[in-house]
C-alpha cells in the first residue's frame, strides 16, 4: 500500500476552515463529516477560550474526548493562546482523509507556509498574506492578484509556489475620511501614488502593503499604527487614510469612512514546494484545485 500524502494545514482559524471546506468539496461524505467535526469542535473550544461558553470538563478530559486514539479520526493538541493569561487552547493536530481515492494525512502546523519552505511537506494550506510578508520581492510597481505573487517570488529564496486560492476572500481595502478625499477623487492606487502624509495600517502588514502598492506609490507616505487596544477602523478615521481587512465594510462606515479600492485578497491558498513534488502530490494538487474560480492552473 502506498504511503499517505502528508498535507500541512493551519491548526485553527479561518484558513483551516477554508482548507477543510475545499477538502470536503472534493472528498465526499467522509471528508465532509470530518470537516464538520473539526470545525465545530474548534469553534466550541474558541468560545471556551474567549469566555463566551463554559464546559465543566477539564481541558485534558475534553482533549481525550475529541481525539481518536486509533488514528482513524481527528486528533487534537494543546497550545498556549496569545490572550491575556495565556490560556491553553485545544487546536487541530492531525487526521486521515481520502481524496479522490488517495490516502491523505492532514498535519497541523502553526505556520504551514514555513513548513513547506523548510521542505517538511510538498503540499500545504495557509494565508496568502504570509507569502507576501515573507518572500515576495518589493518593486516600484504593486501587485493585485495571486498570479502576481508567484511571479514576484525569487526562486533562489524558496521553492514554494501558490497553486490556487480557495476563494474565502477578505480584502485589504483602502479606507479614508471624506475630508481626506478631494471632491470627485477616486480612492484607489493612483490616489495613494499622489498622496503625501500618514497612512494607517496594522504593524504586521507593513511589508505586505509595500508589496501590494509598490514602492513608488509610497514615496512621501508615512506609516502610522493603531494604539494598542484601539480598533483599526477608528485609528484610520483619526488618521484620515488607511488600509484594513474587510468583507462588507460595515464597521468602517460606522466610523464615517469611505471604502475605496480592494487592493489584494487575504485568501487561503494551496501551496506546493516544487522541489518536493511527486506524481502523487501533483495529482492531489490538481484534484484540490479543480473547480476553484481563483485556481492557478498547475503546470
Amino acid at each position: 500500500m502506498s504511503r499517505p500524502v502528508s498535507v500541512a494545514v493551519p491548526r485553527k482559524g479561518r484558513p483551516l476552515e477554508a482548507a477543510l471546506e475545499r477538502l470536503a468539496a472534493v472528498g465526499g461524505d467522509d471528508a465532509t463529516a470530518l470537516a464538520d467535526d473539526v470545525s465545530s469542535t474548534l469553534r466550541y473550544e474558541k468560545a471556551i477560550t474567549k469566555g463566551t461558553d463554559r464546559d465543566e470538563r477539564g481541558v485534558y478530559d475534553r482533549l481525550a474526548a475529541y481525539s481518536d486514539p486509533d488514528g482513524r479520526g481527528p486528533e487534537y493538541t494543546l497550545v498556549r493562546d496569545d490572550r491575556e493569561g495565556h490560556p491553553r487552547r485545544i487546536v487541530f493536530d492531525s487526521a486521515p482523509i481520502a481524496i479522490d481515492g488517495r490516502e491523505v494525512r492532514l498535519v497541523g502546523r502553526e505556520e504551514p507556509f514555513r513548513a513547506l519552505r523548510t521542505h517538511e511537506f510538498a503540499l500545504g494550506f495557509d494565508s496568502a498574506d504570509l507569502v507576501l510578508e515573507e518572500v515576495v520581492g518589493l518593486k516600484p510597481e504593486g501587485i493585485s492578484d495571486l498570479a502576481d505573487v508567484n511571479a514576484r517570488i525569487d526562486p533562489r529564496d524558496t521553492d514554494v509556489r501558490i497553486a490556487t486560492g480557495l476563494g474565502d476572500t477578505v480584502r485589504h481595502t483602502l479606507m479614508a475620511t471624506p475630508e481626506t478625499l478631494p471632491a470627485g477623487a477616486d480612492l484607489d492606487r493612483s490616489f495613494v501614488a499622489d498622496y503625501e502624509g500618514p497612512l494607517c495600517i496594522s504593524p504586521r502588514y507593513e511589508r505586505l502593503v509595500e508589496a501590494v502598492l509598490g514602492t513608488d506609490a509610497l514615496d512621501g507616505v508615512e506609516f502610522v499604527y493603531p494604539d494598542a487596544g484601539r480598533e483599526e477602523e477608528a485609528a484610520i478615521a483619526d488618521t484620515g487614510l488607511g488600509i484594513y481587512l474587510t468583507v462588507t465594510g460595515g464597521t468602517a462606515r460606522e466610523y464615517g469612512l469611505v471604502l475605496g479600492e480592494d487592493l489584494f485578497p487575504s485568501e487561503t491558498v494551496l501551496m506546493e514546494n516544487e522541489a518536493e513534488a511527486t506524481r502523487a502530490t501533483r495529482s492531489l494538487e490538481i484534484a484540490l484545485a479543480s473547480g476553484v474560480d481563483t485556481a492557478l492552473a498547475p503546470e
